[in-house]
């Protein structure tokens, strides 16, 4: 797999993707930071199952629920701006972008769900 540079100037916009589906590589930027996310929402699951095995109250273990998922929303969010910055608008400015456009569409329709 080939890892792409960034092109453009913004920090925060995801490199190039590889056009085959297979072979897409993008290195996040701010992918520290992302990490330490995903770390701590693991915790905060961890911190669930913790809950649940104690037998908690049944609205703590909810509201914690509720929180492991904007944590997680927050990171798709973060992924996909970067991704509408870098990926899509490179795209865009070669050939149009219609198929790299339907694609964020699809995946929008699907973190909205």
């Amino acid at each position: 797999m080939t890892r792409h540079k960034q092109q453009g100037t913004d920090p925060a916009s995801c490199t190039q993707c590889a056009p085959p589906p297979q072979d897409r590589v993008v290195e996040q930027p701010h992918k520290k930071a992302l990490i330490n996310r995903v770390r701590r929402i693991e915790g905060q699951v961890g911190g669930v199952m913790n809950m649940i095995e104690n037998d908690r109250y049944c609205v703590d273990i909810l509201t914690q629920i509720s929180a492991v998922k904007s944590a997680l929303d927050g990171v798709a969010i973060q992924i996909l701006s970067s991704h509408a910055k870098g990926c899509v608008r490179k795209a865009v400015q070669e050939d149009g972008g219609e198929e790299t456009m339907e694609e964020l569409l699809g995946i929008i329709r699907k973190l909205i769900r």
